[in-house]
């Protein structure tokens, strides 16, 4: 039930989705929202200075309240700026900030809440299944999400005991007290990685954090086209990955060492090398299995997948140290937070 359904019942979730452009997934993303049960809730789409129809769209549903992100803060990052904006907004007891690109399942959103409250987590943050549709989406994917699953594993980020705090922006549910006492995102106003700064926050306060990924509760498609893609995780993955060269040489090596088996295979007609060959192979194939892709989809990402996320790392890692991040519009810093915005 909305809120609009029971005006006098303070909604239990508000659910706040920046929006700048996003013309293209907007629709279903609310057609998915106000589809949900179980609980009383709001949905405020904070519309980012669009130039599209995402303002128009979000209008369309009656169910949903339209708010525009107020002028950009100097050092504050767009995105920190609109959910912030929204939050001011918002009178859940829990605050859902998911993106404009995701679809939620029917019945997810009362059973997120669910799971956080028996779980006794205060910040909870689902990975969505990743819809691949573009040759790079399906050869690249695959490869950065078992990275970050291995870098960032679901069970060390549940656990209080470890230091270790994620999230994916795509989809934080967070307790209004506790968002509140962090701060909130005007804590991490500057930081283009702002989901991970928050679960961050969040963490050391020792409050329980609860993190995994979710095919059963929402699924996204994060990027529509390989300009998207390049410029996305050139944002995000020199931030993820503290040491990108490093990784960048290593993925490339564990890429380059089934080829040069084979070459040398083909050259001595061993059948030891076709072993190291075949060896190889399934080693890179079962260290992208942690990415929750098809085997189609994983075998893109051995035979194209890693060299394309190394070029990324490395293009990521130049662009964060010239200075100049380009996303939407607007281009960021690490220092300073921000250099320029763009309406």
């Amino acid at each position: 039930m909305t809120a609009t359904a029971g005006q006098q019942q303070r909604p239990s979730v508000s659910m706040i989705i920046p929006a700048r452009n996003e013309e293209a997934c907007l629709g279903d993303c609310l057609q998915s929202l106000v589809a949900q049960s179980g609980v009383v809730f709001e949905i405020i789409v904070v519309d980012d200075h669009s130039t599209d129809r995402t303002r128009e769209i979000a209008s369309s549903f009656p169910q949903v309240i339209v708010i525009e992100a107020g002028p950009l803060p100097e050092g504050w990052t767009g995105k920190n700026n609109a959910v912030t904006t929204g939050a001011r907004r918002a009178r859940g007891q829990w605050l859902l900030f998911t993106d404009a690109d995701t679809v939620h399942l029917p019945g997810s959103l009362a059973r997120a809440v669910a799971e956080a409250q028996e779980n006794n987590a205060e910040f909870l943050s689902y990975s969505p299944e990743q819809i691949a549709v573009t040759f790079w989406e399906m050869a690249t994917l695959p490869v950065v999400f078992a990275e970050l699953a291995r870098k960032y594993p679901p069970s060390m980020v549940s656990d209080p005991a470890s230091p270790i705090a994620a999230a994916n922006g795509q989809f934080i549910l967070v307790g209004r007290n506790t968002y509140d006492a962090v701060g909130g995102h005007g804590a991490v106003a500057g930081d283009i990685l702002e989901d991970v700064a928050l679960a961050r926050a969040v963490k050391r306060t020792g409050r329980k954090i609860r993190f995994r990924y979710a095919p059963d509760a929402v699924r996204t498609r994060m990027y529509r086209n390989y300009r998207q893609l390049r410029d996305g995780w050139t944002k995000n993955l020199a931030l993820l990955f503290p040491e990108p060269v490093w990784l960048a040489a290593k993925m490339l090596a564990l890429w380059g060492t089934p080829w040069l088996a084979l070459l040398l295979a083909d050259a001595t007609h061993s059948w030891w090398w076709s072993m190291v060959c075949a060896a190889m192979f399934a080693y890179v194939v079962t260290r992208l299995m942690g990415a929750n892709f098809t085997w189609g989809k994983l075998v893109l990402g051995v035979l194209f997948g890693m060299p394309m996320f190394a070029y990324l790392l490395l293009r990521s890692k130049r662009a964060h140290a010239n200075g100049r991040v380009p996303w939407k519009g607007r281009t960021y810093s690490d220092k300073p937070a921000l250099l320029a915005t763009g309406r």
